[in-house]
């Protein structure tokens, strides 16, 4: 995964080690890496901003020929993007929600993004992970817009024990969820997880659907799953979600299938916002923590 990506990293470092350091030098080896990293994905914004700190810190080291310059590059770049990517800790999600249940109150997480990103599947995976971490959950079948939703989250729910709370096609999104967060209430369900409509095309009436549900049910945190594979169009997706719904945290699905890998860094830096999990394979246990260090070591090629 994250060939492309890596590999514009790789082509710099290379580039670098192999001669001395002049303006001249900087100014083009710059560029084309500004170019490999737009070509992989990299939100321009994103690109620009890593390439302005990159020829800063090159600079300062202009009249060096130092020895080891492999280290000292990539040094430069891990402290780049250790700059950009937010992190949370994961254990910090689950002690709110063992807040809430002490105090007898369900944590209710809303997902939003657009079809086809993962986001059914992301939520069952999330679930199990719950489960594994000693909560249980429900989830809202609140996509009563989309041919087939409700019957592929409980066809996905079912094998694992976690229960769908449901109504007919065309029903209230809204009504579902707070039936959900009810009845999670009287059985003393810890967690609900609502999912939602998408579109391909993010338009006023999805994102007002979104805020509708929001409204009624008062998340405790809003979560936005992105396609790995969508690049850039998954940036400005997350954008006008947080925008206009507001989001708290990014779950980044199919992150295995991504070759090119720009969306991995770019959409942490344009929403200014954590991403809380990858998804990185098709069973449900393929939910894993997002930590700098995971997509460092992938861009930097230092994980085996």
């Amino acid at each position: 995964m994250l060939e492309g990506i890596r590999g514009a990293f790789s082509k710099l470092v290379e580039n670098i080690k192999t001669k001395s350091l002049s303006e001249k030098d900087i100014n083009r080896y710059v560029n084309e890496f500004k170019l490999q990293l737009v070509s992989n994905d990299v939100a321009l914004e994103v690109a620009e901003k890593i390439c302005e700190e990159l020829s800063e810190k090159l600079r300062s080291m202009k009249f060096k020929r130092f020895g080891e310059v492999e280290e000292e590059v990539e040094k430069i770049l891990e402290e780049i993007l250790a700059s950009m990517i937010h992190e949370v800790d994961v254990d910090d999600v689950l002690k709110k929600i063992e807040e809430k249940r002490k105090r007898g109150e369900p944590f209710i997480i809303l997902f939003v993004g657009p079809n086809g990103s993962g986001k059914t599947t992301t939520i069952v995976k999330f679930a199990k992970y719950l489960e594994s971490k000693g909560f249980k959950s429900l989830i809202a079948a609140s996509d009563t817009f989309r041919a087939g939703a409700i019957e592929q989250l409980k066809r996905l729910a079912e094998p694992v024990g976690i229960r769908v709370v449901s109504q007919r096609y065309g029903a209230d999104s809204a009504a579902v969820a707070m039936d959900a967060v009810m009845s999670a209430k009287a059985n003393k369900i810890p967690v609900v997880l609502i999912d939602t409509a998408g579109r391909t095309e993010i338009d006023l009436n999805l994102l007002q659907e979104m805020n509708k549900i929001k409204r009624v049910v008062d998340p405790d945190l809003v979560i936005y799953v992105g396609d790995a594979l969508a690049g850039n169009v998954a940036v400005e997706q997350a954008k006008r979600f947080d925008e206009h719904v507001g989001i708290d945290y990014a779950i980044l699905a199919k992150l295995d299938a991504d070759a090119r890998g720009g969306s991995a860094i770019s959409i942490s830096y344009s929403i200014n916002k954590p991403i809380l999990f990858v998804g990185v394979g098709q069973d449900l246990d393929s939910l894993k923590p997002f930590t700098r260090k995971l997509i460092m070591d992938l861009i930097l090629n230092k994980s085996s």
